[in-house]
């Protein structure tokens, strides 16, 4: 994964892991930040003033940045890696609400400061984020009312989207699903890997996204390995053939 390259469209107590880095910085600037829906319309002497009052915090693989039900102190812009965030179904299981890419705030938008984050947010590979404490982005969103136009389009956005993927598994049969869900995660989180694209999920998250079993998701994918549209390891899926996923889901 060191030639991994980003696409370009692109109840109890809880020991956490530490935090690899921590440093009171502006982010660096970056086409994450300067494409983000966040600084959408906002000159870029002004992206450089809100940026002025965050911190620069790394996370590592895996490291679990909120559970839900942590009270909701900070705003998380990611500007390098991959985030999901979770919820836990009745009968326990997990499931994946969404992935957050680079540019994108992860976890709640819009909540009071108050509030309670209502999911899990885990880094899936090593992370890099700008952090805002709430209470300064609050302050932040009145001087610069742009801020807190996008917040709420970003929010728009994310109701959409679940609207649209509620939609999908409530009237989809599961291999178009898990077709069209793969080739949105090509452009969203995708990784260029010598001559393949690579998405960095396990065959049991792929099934948390798109709402099926782990032995669908798994026999579908054995199926399309050997039909040469993906190759597949542990924790991850290359896709070979784009095209041939676009057949599968009606949209050759």
């Amino acid at each position: 994964m060191l030639n991994a390259q980003p696409i370009v469209p692109t109840l109890g107590l809880r020991v956490r892991p530490p935090v690899l880095e921590t440093v009171v910085r502006p982010c660096p600037e970056g086409r994450s930040i300067e494409t983000s829906p966040l600084f959408a319309d906002i000159p870029r002497v002004d992206q450089a003033k809100i940026l002025s009052s965050a911190l620069s915090r790394k996370f590592t693989r895996r490291h679990t940045i909120f559970h839900a039900g942590d009270l909701n102190r900070e705003v998380l812009l990611l500007t390098e890696g991959c985030v999901k965030i979770t919820q836990l179904g009745e009968s326990g299981g997990e499931i994946i609400l969404r992935l957050n890419a680079p540019g994108e705030l992860v976890g709640a938008v819009g909540e009071l400061r108050q509030g309670a984050h209502s999911s899990t947010a885990e880094a899936l590979v090593p992370c890099r984020a700008v952090v805002w404490n709430i209470a300064a982005f609050e302050s932040l969103s009145e001087r610069y009312p742009l801020l807190q136009r996008n917040t709420m389009r970003i929010l728009a956005r994310r109701l959409q989207e679940l609207e649209g993927r509620f939609l999908e598994i409530s009237t989809e049969r599961v291999a178009p699903r898990l077709a069209r869900e793969l080739l949105r995660l090509l452009a969203h989180v995708g990784r260029k890997v010598d001559d393949v694209v690579e998405i960095h999920l396990s065959r049991e998250e792929l099934a948390q996204l798109t709402g099926t079993t782990l032995f669908t998701v798994s026999r579908l994918l054995s199926s399309w390995e050997q039909g040469g549209i993906v190759s597949l390891r542990r924790q991850a899926v290359s896709v070979k053939s784009p095209f041939g996923l676009l057949g599968m889901c009606g949209l050759k």
